[in-house]
């Protein structure tokens, strides 16, 4: 008779009941799917012991025992929410110390829970030996599951884990435009106060804050001063050249030779040190010719010319007061835009309409005009220069004179940086990668160093200060900062707390050599200008990389390192070295500055308020105060900078309102006063003084006869400059 063969089987892992329903079970004790539908949950234990069979006979079938939970502790839970059981298969001086470790089992993979399964089934076949094992390991687990260490050791485990780098949490629909990290964390819970004044005074408000009889009469005063701003800021703008270049007055007249010749200097001092848009020589030449043969110049080299003045101009003080000097400058920056969005001819697509491109976008950032909305720009801008092939090192193409070259190298650059630049400040998709081009660094080189006769290039070492040195310190960071916006912007990205580490020691990295590299060639031209700006277009990176663990740090110490090296970022940025250039261009301009600066005062913001309201419920107000005052003063600087710009051009009162109410805020906790009180007589008080200022500046346009005065972009639903706080205080209740 044949022999029936034998059957070898892997213990069976999953209860019962899940395997008779056969679905997946998590092997919890009771699993999710008997408690959830108040099922006994048991296991079977099988052993490999020889048993005897029904008929006498020897085998080695395994032998199942049941261990089964019990319906009282599968409907039972704690105050944590875990499940407490009660094991029938452990003795009754175990049970207690399988109970305590059962919290700990939660979180086991199914791999740790089968070993530990195993040990159990082994223990009860094989003895005591094994069952005082067990023992001494549900203790140690027990004693585990009770120590903060163990809670460290779990988070540690979870923050190494990859999560998506765009939650949908995250992700803010606001009017027509998606706001992502930059915004949502205006939405902090210390910020809750002033958004609900803001939200009472427009009367979006939920009714249950600010009810007291002299509170509630400021929120109504802010409700008019808030709409009169708006009107005042309507009337400022009527004049300002908007889609329409047809309106009486317009042209391309440059100012007097004197004036432009300044401009050009400050430019090429500044900016084009930065983005190397411009061959120096060849520019100076064009520009002779301007001046001497003004009726031979084509459209695309006055537009160059115009263009590059008004940039310089944000860095001189002249025309502070000259309001048609200023709006001239932004009826230059509509006319190119104009020339750039007409028919594609010949004359648009080649270096000189890519240079005017360039110039037209940094134009567009510095004044504003349509400042955010300069991603959009970046996508032709880098379109245009792929389809002349810039993307292409110029020794795959065909032979070129060396200075086209360069030229095609240095341009391409400048787009790539602009491209990180306005990708980081709309949170959108940088749209290129570093697989997607081959053209290679421009050499270390001066502009008088090549023309159109050179044939060799000899490069200068890279420890060499030159006019391209900028641009390649920048470009060395640029591999690292695309990283950082592929992972913060990819729909599809995963971002670990590794990830942040990594980066932000390569930013950190690159900043530092930065400044070493500026240090060791200061008395070779290196200006502050151009170590503020360096700084600034590198560190601003580290703010929205540690931003969704900062936020965390104060419930996990793990995420520390996250917020202190947000905020040493932010007060960087706010605080630059003295420089009256720069400072010239943040308190009068400084659309380029938008995003960066509004990111970095929120995080100082939160700080602050987080620090005033830790620090009361410690106690420690009065004792660890020093912290708490430099916030403060930052804080206080940016609102002064906020005014400032309002006394300057800016109709936008969002900012210098926002700020002064975090203040009050900040000194209503350090008193123990009412925070409503102090919030909304803050806010009527800013904005009685930005009303003032308005006024004025109607009236003297009034009365000068001025089309129009100030800065701004001239769109009607856009608040011009930097911290318009649009995610704290939107325009659905004081519409434009």
């Amino acid at each position: 008779m044949d022999r029936e063969l034998r059957r070898r089987r892997r213990p069976a892992l999953s209860c019962i009941e899940c395997r008779r329903r056969k679905i997946k079970c998590d092997r919890s004790d009771p699993c999710a799917h008997c408690v959830s539908t108040e099922t006994q949950c048991a296991y079977t234990i099988r052993s490999n012991k020889p048993v005897v069979q029904p008929g006498g006979s020897l085998g080695s079938s395994p032998s199942p025992s049941i261990y089964a939970t019990s319906s009282v502790a599968r409907v039972q839970r704690n105050s944590t929410n875990r499940p407490t059981t009660v094991h029938g298969d452990f003795p009754p001086e175990l049970q207690a110390t399988a109970t305590a470790a059962a919290a700990a089992r939660q979180n086991d993979t199914p791999d740790t829970y089968g070993l530990k399964q195993g040990i159990r089934n082994r223990a009860q076949d094989e003895g005591p030996n094994l069952r005082d094992l067990l023992q001494r390991v549900q203790i140690l687990e027990q004693s585990s599951a009770s120590s903060p260490i163990h809670g460290l050791a779990e988070t540690g485990r979870n923050i190494l884990t990859r999560q998506s780098g765009l939650q949908d949490s995250q992700i803010i629909l606001n009017k027509t435009r998606i706001f992502t990290w930059s915004h949502w964390m205006g939405m902090a819970q210390e910020f809750a106060l002033i958004i609900a004044c803001y939200a009472e005074a427009g009367g979006d408000g939920s009714g249950t804050l600010f009810q007291g009889a002299e509170t509630r009469a400021l929120v109504i005063q802010i409700g008019d001063l808030l709409q009169k701003c708006k009107n005042l800021a309507r009337m400022i703008k009527i004049g300002r050249p908007s889609k329409c270049l047809s309106c009486a007055g317009f042209g391309l007249t440059p100012p007097s030779r004197e004036v432009a010749d300044i401009m050009v200097t400050l430019y090429f001092q500044s900016f084009e040190s930065i983005h190397r848009i411009l061959h120096g020589p060849t520019f100076r030449t064009q520009y002779e010719r301007y001046w001497t043969h003004p009726e031979s110049v084509t459209i695309d080299l006055r537009l160059k010319i115009l263009l590059v003045i008004g940039i310089g101009s944000s860095l001189s003080n002249h025309g502070d007061t000259d309001a048609s000097f200023r709006d001239m400058v932004r009826r230059w920056i509509y006319a190119a835009q104009t020339w750039l969005s007409g028919p594609l001819k010949k004359d648009r697509l080649d270096i000189t309409g890519l240079q005017i491109h360039c110039l037209t976008v940094l134009a567009r950032q510095i004044f504003s005009i349509g400042g955010d909305l300069v991603w959009m720009s970046m996508g032709s801008l880098i379109h245009r220069g792929m389809q002349i092939g810039l993307h292409r090192d110029p020794k795959y193409l065909p032979a070129m004179p060396v200075l086209q070259a360069e030229l095609r190298r240095r341009l391409w650059v400048t787009i790539l940086e602009m491209v990180v630049q306005s990708s980081l400040d709309s949170a959108m998709p940088p749209r290129i990668s570093f697989e997607e081009f081959d053209t290679g660094a421009p050499c270390n080189i001066n502009d008088e160093e090549m023309d159109d006769s050179t044939t060799t290039l000899l490069p200068h070492p890279k420890s060499t200060y030159t006019a391209t040195s900028i641009q390649l310190t920048l470009f060395e960071s640029l591999p690292t900062r695309l990283r950082i916006l592929h992972l913060l912007n990819g729909l599809h990205s995963e971002l670990s707390y590794m990830d942040v580490l990594a980066l932000s020691s390569e930013i950190t990295d690159a900043y530092r050599a930065c400044s070493s590299f500026m240090k060791a060639n200061e008395g070779y031209g290196v200006t502050p200008f151009h170590r503020n700006m360096l700084h600034y277009l590198v560190r601003r990176f580290l703010i929205p990389l540690h931003c969704p663990f900062a936020s965390k740090a104060r419930t996990n110490p793990l995420f520390s390192y996250s917020l202190t090296t947000s905020l040493d970022a932010a007060m960087a940025i706010i605080s630059p070295e003295q420089d009256e250039s720069f400072s010239h261009l943040m308190a009068v301009d400084g659309g380029i500055f938008r995003e960066g600066i509004r990111l970095a005062t929120t995080v100082i913001s939160l700080e602050l308020i987080a620090q005033a309201e830790s620090q009361c419920l410690d106690g420690t107000l009065c004792h660890n105060s020093q912290y708490r005052q430099v916030l403060k003063q930052a804080v206080k600087d940016m609102a002064s900078l906020s005014l400032e710009r309002i006394r300057q051009g800016e109709t936008n009162i969002k900012s210098y309102m926002f700020l002064t109410m975090i203040l009050a805020q900040t000194e209503a906790i350090e008193a123990g006063a009412s925070s409503e009180l102090h919030i909304a007589q803050s806010a009527t008080n800013s904005l009685e003084l930005c009303h003032n200022l308005l006024q004025t500046r109607v009236g003297a346009a009034i009365d000068t006869g001025l089309p129009s005065i100030g800065l701004g972009s001239g769109q009607e639903g856009y608040d011009e400059f930097d911290l318009d706080m649009e995610f704290f205080f939107p325009d659905e209740s004081f519409s434009y």
